[in-house]
């Protein structure tokens, strides 16, 4: 369950990165909302980044498909 949840805030995160590219590609900003936005997209990128760690990170701890413990 928990792994869905993060799969859903990884798929908002880009959807949200998605969303600012076509902004910034449409050229219909102001350069002050264009910097604003990219420094948005930097924060988005960040959150992004530590969302797949914590992921990577716990999935290390799961064991491997057939390498269940004996005991």
């Amino acid at each position: 369950m928990a792994r869905l949840m993060a799969e859903s805030t990884l798929d908002d995160l880009v959807a949200r990165l998605d969303r600012a590219a076509e902004q910034l590609r449409s050229g219909d900003l102001s350069p002050d909302a264009a910097a604003t936005l990219v420094e948005d997209c930097a924060a988005l990128a960040s959150q992004a980044s530590a969302e797949l760690e914590r992921l990577s990170r716990a999935a290390a701890h799961e064991p491997l498909p057939g390498q269940d413990s004996l005991l």
